[in-house]
This record gives C-alpha cells, sequence and structure tokens, in this order.
C-alpha cells in the first residue's frame, strides 16, 4: 500500500488541511494521517513484524504487511481477538528470537514510564539477531496539540477519532517522549545504529526511529 509520488506530492500540500479534519480513512483522494504513519513504518519492516499497541483492526499488520505478523495489545479495540490482548507488554508471550521486526507506532509515549525500560528489553528479547525496531514520535508541541483537539473533537461530537479517548490516558503515560529519551531508552535496551527519519509529508513534524539488535 505504498504512495504513490503524485499521492506524497497531493498529502504534502494538503497537510494542514488533512492534519485539521481528523478523518481517520483516506478520502477525497487524500491520505490520513495513520495511513501516512503506517506508509512510512512498513518501509523500515523487514521479514516478520510484530506490532505493539497495534489498535482497532490490527490495521498495520493486516494491510499494510499482508498478514505478514502479530499485532497486540493491551486494550480490547474493536477487530481484536482475545488472543491478541496482552495485559502485561513487560512479559510477551513469544519466544527469544521470534520476529525480525518490532514496531511501536504512535503509542510508545503510553507505555508508562515505570515499565518503557522493561518493555523494550522484551521488544529486544523476541527480535532475532539484526532485527530492527521502529518508533514513531511526532513533534512535542504537534502532539499536546493534536492529542487536545482530537479529544475535544470526540467528546463534543461523539466520535471515536482518538484510541486514546476509548481507552482513556492512565497514570505515568504522557502526550509526547522526547528524542532524547526514546534514544536513551534504546540504547540501554542494547539497540545500536539508532537512525532518524522524518515524514517529509507531515512537514516534518513527524518522524521516526529505526535501531538494530546486533547479529
Amino acid at each position: 500500500m505504498s504512495r504513490s509520488s503524485l499521492q506524497l506530492a497531493k498529502d504534502f500540500v494538503t497537510f494542514p488541511v488533512r492534519a485539521m479534519t481528523l478523518f481517520h480513512e483516506d478520502r477525497l483522494g487524500l491520505s490520513c494521517l495513520a495511513t501516512e504513519r503506517f506508509d512510512y513504518v512498513q518501509r523500515e519492516v523487514r521479514g516478520t513484524c510484530l506490532d505493539i499497541g497495534c489498535g482497532y483492526h490490527n490495521r498495520f499488520i493486516n494491510q499494510f504487511l499482508d498478514g505478514n505478523g502479530t499485532g497486540i495489545d493491551v486494550f480490547p479495540y474493536e477487530g481484536l481477538v482475545p488472543e491478541q490482548i496482552v495485559e502485561d507488554m513487560t512479559h510477551l508471550p513469544f519466544e527469544d528470537g521470534s520476529y525480525d521486526t518490532v514496531t511501536f507506532i504512535a503509542n510508545i509515549n503510553h507505555v508508562p514510564e515505570p515499565a518503557r525500560d522493561a518493555e523494550l528489553a522484551e521488544a529486544f528479547r523476541v527480535l532475532r539477531p539484526s532485527g530492527r525496531i521502529v518508533v514513531t514520535m511526532g513533534n512535542p508541541i504537534a502532539e499536546v496539540l493534536v492529542h487536545k483537539v482530537v479529544w475535544l473533537s470526540d467528546k463534543l461530537l461523539g466520535t471515536k477519532n482518538d484510541m486514546d479517548t476509548e481507552r482513556g490516558m492512565e497514570e505515568d503515560e504522557e502526550y509526547f517522549l522526547t528524542d532524547r529519551e526514546i534514544r536513551g531508552r534504546l540504547t540501554n535496551a542494547g539497540f545500536r545504529d539508532i537512525k532518524k527519519n522524518y515524514f517529509k509529508t507531515q512537514w516534518g513534524l513527524n518522524h521516526l526511529f529505526v535501531a538494530t539488535k546486533p547479529g
């Protein structure tokens, strides 16, 4: 489901409109912000993928990776089956070296602070040697603004545009993590060769980190 050059150009020009309309499905020939995130992340995925915090319908694995992987979440969102619900992400139900890629797409800030190192250590454990982790995070100001606007929209209009609205923000979660914290925690977990790539069609206000488990 990679976007064409024409689609990338349209998405770049219309980013402010798309960011403020809050739609969560592609419309009017434009990509929603979720599709953009998935498109950028899929380019970094190698082999079988474990998507932690997969959300509604396990969309990234099912639609962008053709089912080549596993999506899990702590909350029973619509479209997930009981086997995909893992209440304690610091003890993943998978053998060592089960996956080639692990992804945290727009959600590592929702891992409670005391559990972040343990959860990343588990991601490291289930990766094969030379496997990679992909973590996305937006610009701090943009993250706070979008969360507040979407929350207000869901509250006033009764929509469910934000998964956080349905699940609720728990103690020790945050609206964003700094790049410094993400790099530091990835390093502490044992990952190396950490690289940062910006989402060009979101005007650099969103980005991802790719890091590797030593072979």
